[in-house]
C-alpha cells in the first residue's frame, strides 16, 4: 500500500460525519449543477435527459453528495460514478448518501486513471486530486479520454503563491518523520508548536485546514505527494490533454487591471499572460477552480445572457441584494480579505429582486415593464459583474 493510501485510510479527507447530513448540505465549486450548466453547457442543458457524471477521486463525498442531492431535489435523472482508492473514504461517502436516501450512484474503489473503463461521461469532477498524482498529466489525459465530445469537467488544483510556507514544511516533515500516519501526525504537531511565529506558514492567513481537523493537518502539511500549479501550468496540462479552459468561477481574481496604475501596461499581452500576472501580483490565490471541455467543442460553452436565459444568484438573497444596492448605489462584494464596492444603478438593482431561478430574462423584463433594448442596457452590465465574481449563473435546471 502506498503512503497516500495509508494516509487517506487513516485520515479520510475532508473529515465528515454522515450524521451531519441531517443538518446541512455542503456546496461549493466546482460541480454545483448550476455552475456546471453555466460553464459547460452554456446554461441550456436539457436536464430531462439523464446526467452521467463521474467524481474522480471522490474522497469523503462532498462533490458527489452536492450533485446527487441537488439533482434529486430538482427531480432530474442522473447516474453518478464515485471513484476513489480509499476504502475508508468510500465508506463515509456511502454512509452520507444513505443518510440522504440518494440513489443513482455507483461506488467504485479504484484509480482515476481507470476513468475510461466507466465512461463516457457528460461531466467529470476532479477536486483536489490531480496535484497528488505521481504524474499529474497522466491523470488529465485519463479524464479527458473518459469525456463525451460535448461533455466537460470541473477541476480544482492547488496554486503555489497563496500556499506560502506549506511546501518547506512538507519537505521537512517528509525528511524527519517515519512510521504509521498517526505517529507522523503526533510528531508533526509537536514540531509545529515549536516553529517561530515568523515562519512564512504561520504568517499566511490564506491556509487554515490544519486548524480544522487531524485530516486537514495531515493533508496540508504531511502529504507525501503534492505539486502546485500556476494558472499557466494548469492551462498547459489541459492543452496537453486535448482540453481547453471554458471558464473560471472567480474570473475577477485573474484580472490584473485593478492592481495597475495604468491599464496600458497590459497592451500586447495575451489573456493567459494577463492571468499569470494577476496571480503573481495578488499572491493570495491558493487554489485554482476551472471548467474545461474538449478543444474541438470548447467554443461557446459559457452561458451568455439571452432572452430565454434563466439567471440564478449564488449565496445572496435577491431582495436583500437589490435593497442594499438601491440604498448605497454600489454592489458590495466581500471575498475573503478583499472588499469591493462596484457602482450599480438603482434601476439595474431593481431587476435582481425578480430572480427566483425559474424566470427567464424576458419574464424579468416584462415584470419591470421594460422593452428588450432598455432591459439589455440595464441588465448586461450588472450581469457581467456578478458573473465575474461568481455570484450569478445561468441554468435551466429548475425550469
Amino acid at each position: 500500500m502506498s503512503l497516500i493510501e495509508d494516509q487517506y485510510d487513516a485520515y479520510p479527507y475532508p473529515e465528515r460525519d454522515p450524521k451531519d447530513e441531517a443538518k446541512r448540505l455542503i456546496t461549493g465549486s466546482p460541480s454545483h449543477p448550476l455552475e456546471i450548466d453555466h460553464f459547460v453547457f452554456a446554461g441550456k442543458r436539457d436536464w430531462s435527459q439523464t446526467f452521467r457524471g463521474l467524481v474522480a477521486g471522490g474522497g469523503t463525498g462532498d462533490a458527489l453528495i452536492q450533485m446527487a442531492q441537488i439533482l434529486t431535489s430538482a427531480g432530474k435523472p442522473y447516474e453518478i460514478t464515485y471513484l476513489d482508492l480509499s476504502t475508508s473514504a468510500r465508506g463515509i461517502a456511502e454512509a452520507r448518501a444513505e443518510a440522504r436516501g440518494l440513489s443513482g450512484i455507483n461506488f467504485v474503489t479504484g484509480s482515476l486513471l481507470e476513468a475510461g473503463d466507466h465512461g463516457p461521461f457528460d461531466y467529470i469532477d476532479c477536486c483536489g486530486v490531480l496535484h497528488h498524482l505521481p504524474d499529474p498529466q497522466e491523470g488529465f489525459d485519463a479524464l479527458a479520454g473518459a469525456l463525451k465530445p460535448q461533455g466537460g469537467m470541473g477541476v480544482m488544483v492547488y496554486a503555489p503563491y497563496g500556499r506560502a510556507g506549506v511546501y518547506p514544511l512538507q519537505e521537512a516533515f517528509g525528511t524527519l518523520l517515519q512510521g504509521p500516519p498517526r505517529d507522523r501526525l503526533r510528531d508533526a504537531r509537536a514540531i509545529f508548536q515549536r516553529l517561530p511565529e515568523g515562519h512564512p506558514f504561520k504568517r499566511n492567513p490564506h491556509v487554515s485546514d490544519h486548524k480544522a481537523s487531524d485530516a486537514g493537518f495531515y493533508d496540508l502539511l504531511l502529504h507525501s505527494q503534492d505539486r502546485a500549479f500556476t494558472i499557466r501550468d494548469l492551462s498547459d496540462a489541459f492543452e496537453a490533454a486535448g482540453l481547453a479552459i471554458t471558464g473560471l468561477p472567480q474570473a475577477h481574481a485573474y484580472d490584473p487591471t485593478p492592481l495597475l496604475p495604468d491599464r496600458r501596461m497590459l497592451v500586447g499581452l495575451d489573456e493567459l499572460t494577463r492571468m499569470e500576472l494577476a496571480e503573481k501580483l495578488r499572491g493570495t490565490i491558493r487554489l485554482h477552480v476551472a471548467y474545461a471541455a474538449p478543444k474541438a467543442t470548447a467554443e461557446g460553452r459559457v452561458a451568455k445572457p439571452t432572452p430565454g436565459s434563466v439567471p440564478h444568484l449564488k449565496g445572496v438573497q435577491p431582495a436583500k441584494l437589490a435593497a442594499a444596492i438601491a440604498k448605497e448605489g454600489v454592489l458590495p462584494i466581500n471575498l475573503g480579505d478583499e472588499k469591493i464596492d462596484v457602482p450599480v444603478s438603482a434601476a439595474a438593482a431593481g431587476l435582481l429582486r425578480h430572480i427566483n431561478g425559474r424566470r427567464t430574462l424576458t419574464e424579468i423584463a416584462q415584470a419591470e415593464r421594460l422593452d428588450p433594448i432598455a432591459f439589455s442596457a440595464l441588465w448586461n452590465g450588472v450581469s457581467e459583474v456578478l458573473c465575474r465574481y461568481g455570484l450569478l449563473f445561468y441554468s435551466t435546471l429548475l425550469r
